[in-house]
């Protein structure tokens, strides 16, 4: 590495700069993209590591417990001990009678109340139901009656009464998991500053018991409001929690998290803790495919900048200038374009960053109240980071023109040679094996290892393809010149062209192949998935009728309804969640989310209204103590018929259910299947999702329809299949917005790329044009070659997806990867029309600015 000391600047570079502008454009550019690519990233996954919201139901209850969250993987023994955490796809609980107890014995504490919430319906109305007992925090209070004292009775809100017409002493009839109750109105209360519950709408309040076993949890509490004595500071309380063993103990099977100001508000639901996993997701994740990808395109440009300049330094070498100061001249350049092109690319980036966050929360990935942190951490490590590759990439550009013999070099840069470097090529050739080696791995590997290993196999090759760049642009000139030879002289002149600058083309090949790659892998591997999960659907769903009960759900007894409704010869209960499942992924243990369903018949019954292609096993042994797998993620989990499995139900309860069927649609349905009992009491709702219904032979299905009516929202097989689709699309927009991001870096450092290219050919357009070449032929060669850079990088771009997708898709849905015509088309198309306008634009002003000069 060169002398720090030799970054000082100097007049040769201050001079290189100042009267030769254009020749550092594309590089100054280059890295704004970089800067602005990594620092949109460092924002969101800052905001991901800072994400919190103030408290609102919590807001006077200074010291919050809850559950431990996380659902826990213990791996290794002593020094090699790991415990991998991971989000659980429900709420923890706690015991509440222990927690109550001990909370309340702890010094401090005056009063200790457990908190549940769940919801209710009246009607078409949702009302949202606590424990009576929040009144102490919540600041409800009662206008009129009593509190509730027995199981029948409850409290509501005073605009639910006035829309009830309901007085104290009367009877509502109210919709529960388990169908419906008829409670008495005991009182009517006011929550603090509003006429609604807490501020949340239409409120009921039971006896906290009462309201523990409405909401199918008897016993637990979603969280514990611990309420400090007069004089006693929230931070000892909760200290003093902490530290009690007594505490630690009565909360020993759920684990607990005690928590004070902003904490409090992710005690409130899960949306914060989700929020964290997918800006930091996003942010660290996909931030660090796009900064490896930004650093690769942006080294690229600086070193093709470096070598356009060849000549330059081949006269500085010939009047006497030494190695070091070659060197020092083109670190000093760096360091006067980096650094304002690393602060400024800052400034779209926030763009960005603001317009991604804000669509990730107008899809309900982010809560309101989470916000987007900006603070100079991204700003630096993203102008750090660019800085930092602009002299790597300047220095190792240099060594070569700084080193050679002053005859040598001016004649290298009068004529270019193809010597792409002994190190290089091995580099290149490990590259482009360890790629095959692990598309072949991925193949051989199927599931989530299969996706896994794909990250691998495309960045693997996309640096094979630039450590390469000089055989396959020779390779590629070769091969697309044949056709081009026996064209015009233009055609001709432009394979000359190619063949000749092995090294020029590479250059423009490498940004067309990166932005191809990355855009095809990324898209088509969304519409392979969107085509496998419409296939296996539209194929498992053998129910006529499908009936939903909104955001609330449905309660058990609708489906003992559905199948009492003329026509109808069978109905399935189906509970929808997740669970977590113990698999393994490149020989490590892992927790795997995977989407479930709770079915409330016999396995015989589920067959009646769902097709899962059972390929081992049976559903008929389908009963308490078992579960249903999909083929890939049994096979994941090492799992086969008879053996048993590691499950994580939604609150964190761990169990071992035997398998009793694998089967093959867990992608358009559920991957994994249990009975209801097992299921319902550890989610976060006992209502049904939906309601599976099979129509007798012979029956009137819109007759069945309007019977059905009454339950719910009816919908037949192909409107279900669409509203699927439609859930499924928030999702594919991740995919797709990644697509655009990677894509449109790519599109612009292509673009840069080409543009330069031309930029250093204005002498070589001037010397056809003074021997007699029209202008006309001129621009014919030029969008020759752009056609040749254009399909080399098409096919060279499309060969990197395919050997990326074919093993993920493989593994993943056991088919093919699905790849719309039109959408390729149009892919291909848009580079080939990059490439023509990049190329044909600079060129036009270049030949301009020869006529002027004649």
């Amino acid at each position: 590495m060169p002398n720090p000391r030799s970054f000082v600047p100097n007049g040769l570079a201050r001079a290189a700069v100042r009267f030769k502008p254009a020749s550092f454009a594309g590089t100054f550019v280059a890295l704004l993209m970089a800067s602005m690519i990594i620092s949109a990233c460092g924002f969101l996954a800052e905001s991901g590591v800072r994400a919190s919201v103030p408290p609102e139901r919590y807001a006077e209850a200074p010291v919050v417990a809850t559950a431990d969250q996380k659902a826990h993987l213990i791996t290794g023994k002593g020094e090699d001990r790991a415990d991998e955490g991971v989000m659980l796809p429900g709420t923890a609980r706690l015991d509440a009678g222990p927690a109550v107890r001990a909370a309340r014995a702890v010094d401090g504490v005056a009063r200790a109340v457990p908190d549940v919430t769940f919801a209710l319906r009246h009607g078409d109305t949702t009302l949202t139901a606590h424990g009576w007992g929040s009144h102490a925090f919540t600041g409800a209070r009662l206008t009129s009656g009593s509190a509730p004292r027995t199981a029948d009775e409850a409290v509501v809100d005073a605009a639910t009464a006035e829309r009830l017409r309901a007085r104290p002493g009367d009877r509502i009839a109210l919709t529960t998991p388990h169908g419906d109750r008829k409670v008495r109105v005991s009182g009517i209360a006011a929550a603090k500053g509003s006429g609604s519950g807490a501020g949340q709408g239409p409120a009921v309040w039971f006896t906290d018991r009462r309201a523990m076993a409405l909401a199918g949890h008897p016993g637990k509490a979603d969280a514990l409001a611990v309420l400090p004595e007069r004089g006693a500071s929230a931070g000892a309380v909760a200290r003093a929690l902490k530290d009690d063993k007594a505490f630690d103990k009565a909360t020993a099977s759920s684990g607990a998290s005690v928590r004070t100001g902003d904490g409090r508000g992710e005690a409130e639901g899960s949306d914060v803790g989700y929020a964290k996993e997918a800006l930091e997701g996003l942010g660290f994740s996909f931030g660090g495919i796009a900064a490896l990808t930004a650093v690769f395109t942006a080294s690229g440009t600086v070193a093709l900048s470096v070598a356009q300049r060849r000549r330059e330094f081949a006269l500085l070498r010939a009047i006497g200038a030494t190695p070091r100061q070659i060197r020092r001249s083109i670190a000093t350049e760096a360091l006067f374009v980096a650094p304002l092109a690393g602060l400024l690319g800052c400034l779209p980036g926030l763009a960005l960053a603001r317009w991604w966050f804000g669509e990730l929360r107008s899809r309900g990935a982010v809560p309101e109240g989470v916000e987007l942190h900006t603070s100079a951490i991204p700003v630096w490590s993203a102008a750090g980071t660019v800085v930092g590759t602009a002299l790597l990439a300047g220095y190792m550009a240099a060594r070569r023109p700084s080193k050679i013999k002053p005859g040598q070099a001016l004649a290298e840069s009068a004529v270019e040679r193809f010597r792409p470097g002994v190190v290089r090529t091995l580099l290149g050739v490990a590259a482009l094996v360890g790629g095959l080696l692990l598309a072949r791995l991925a193949a051989t590997e199927g599931g989530e290892d299969a996706a896994n290993l794909a990250l691998g196999v495309v960045m693997c090759l996309m640096l094979a393809v630039a450590l390469l760049g000089q055989y396959l642009a020779k390779a590629c000139s070769w091969l697309l010149g044949l056709p081009l030879r026996a064209g015009s002289a233009s055609t001709e002149l432009a394979a000359a062209n190619s063949w000749a600058h092995a090294r020029r083309l590479a250059s423009a090949v490498t940004p067309v192949v990166l932005a191809m790659a990355f855009c095809s892998t990324l898209v088509f591997l969304q519409t392979s998935q969107d085509r496998e999960t419409e296939v296996q659907q539209r194929a498992g769903m053998r129910a006529d009728h499908i009936v939903s009960g909104g955001d609330t759900g449905l309660p058990t007894t609708a489906a003992a309804r559905a199948a009492e409704a003329p026509g109808v010869s069978e109905a399935v209960g189906v509970l929808r969640t997740q669970v977590l499942v113990k698999v393994r992924s490149g020989g490590e243990p892992l927790l795997q989310s995977a989407e479930t369903q709770g079915v409330g018949g016999t396995g015989r019954a589920l067959a009646r209204v769902q097709d899962l292609d059972v390929r081992e096993g049976s559903l008929d042994g389908l009963r308490a103590g078992t579960v249903a797998l999909d083929r890939l993620l049994a096979k994941g989990a090492g799992a086969h018929p008879g053996d048993r499995v590691r499950l994580t139900l939604p609150d964190g309860t761990e169990t071992r259910p035997r398998l009793a069927a694998v089967y093959a649609r867990g992608t358009g349905l559920p991957a994994v299947t249990l009975p209801r009992a097992t299921l319902a009491s550890h989610a976060d709702s006992e209502y049904d999702s939906e309601v599976l219904v099979r129509e007798a032979p012979g029956a009137d299905g819109a007759e069945v329809a309007r019977s059905l009516a009454p339950l719910g929202d009816v919908a037949d097989r192909d409107s279900y299949a669409q509203a699927l689709d439609r859930d499924r699309a928030v999702n594919a927009w991740g995919n797709m917005t990644m697509a655009a991001v990677l894509a449109g870096f790519a599109a612009v450092a292509a673009a840069n790329t080409l543009v330069m290219t031309i930029a250093e050919r204005r002498r070589e357009l001037g010397t056809l044009r003074l021997i007699g070449s029209t202008r006309r032929q001129v621009l014919r060669m030029v969008h020759w070659e752009a056609v040749l850079v254009a399909i080399s990088g098409i096919g060279l771009g499309t060969a990197i997806s395919l050997a990326t997708l074919v093993p993920m898709i493989d593994g993943l849905f056991d088919a093919d990867p699905y790849v719309p015509p039109a959408l390729y088309a149009a892919f291909a198309g848009s580079v080939l029309a990059l490439a023509l306008l990049s190329t044909t634009l600079p060129a036009r002003n270049a030949l301009r600015a020869v006529a002027r000069t004649r």
